[in-house]
């Protein structure tokens, strides 16, 4: 399958360790909190403080371009089922991929349902160093949550940490109309790439698992017809 995106770079473990994406969010919008790496270390060692088992391996439930593009070091993934929330784009971007003139959406979990993504397994001895890049590439800016949840996977149920979105957030999207919501998708472009991009890959990989999230797939295509593309080939190649 080819990957959906063509962004201006890619957010690799490497990118990530080099603050790259953070430094270029504070020159291109000095009024957005982002934390220190004292802040960011704090907030992992707290969480890891509270595992369920000390001193053990780690795991990290993604739902989004995780499951594609994790940036860690695992030994073991799994597709794993959360209950008790569903996966939404309900955070705006107006740096990643959108511009403060067309920003773009990013997806979180909020309460309700439930949501079938990836589950990756973190060796104890890299702990420290794996949740460390999670951290810098998800709780920068305080959009999210980090919570631990309880996952089922086809080997039994597992303790992963995953990323809540944060309703206080100025980002967060709420429930924009669905037009809105749609032309986002369709049109959005930043640094990292496309809306699209991050919607067509999401599906894309879901489906490699046999994953199905119809909400999804109901607004690739609404996307996609506003984008002009529903009969493209290209679309069609996009989505695997």
């Amino acid at each position: 399958m080819r990957d959906a995106d063509a962004s201006e770079f890619r957010l690799t473990r490497e990118v990530i360790l080099s603050g790259a994406l953070r430094d270029y969010i504070r020159a291109n919008n000095p009024g957005m909190p982002v934390w220190s790496d004292e802040q960011l270390e704090a907030s992992w060692r707290e969480a890891l403080a509270a595992r369920p088992d000390p001193g053990g391996d780690v795991w990290v439930f993604g739902y989004g371009s995780l499951i594609w593009n994790p940036a860690i070091h695992y030994v073991e993934r799994r597709v794993a089922r959360l209950y008790g929330y569903h996966r939404r784009f309900c955070l705006w971007t107006h740096l990643g991929r959108g511009t403060p003139d067309r920003p773009g959406l990013m997806l979180g979990l909020e309460p309700g349902g439930s949501c079938v993504g990836m589950a990756f397994r973190i060796a104890a001895a890299a702990v420290a160093e794996e949740i460390e890049i999670v951290w810098r590439r998800e709780m920068f800016g305080g959009a999210y949550r980090a919570r631990w949840v309880r996952l089922s996977t086809a080997n039994g149920p597992v303790d992963a940490i995953t990323f809540l979105i944060n309703p206080a957030h100025p980002r967060y999207a709420d429930r924009p109309p669905e037009a809105e919501t749609v032309a986002a998708l369709a049109h959005a472009e930043g640094p990292l790439g496309t809306t699209r991009a991050y919607l067509d890959n999401t599906l894309a990989h879901l489906a490699e698992y046999g994953i199905r999230d119809r909400p999804l797939a109901r607004l690739q295509r609404l996307a996609a017809r506003e984008a002009g593309e529903a009969a493209s080939p290209e679309f069609k190649s996009r989505r695997g």
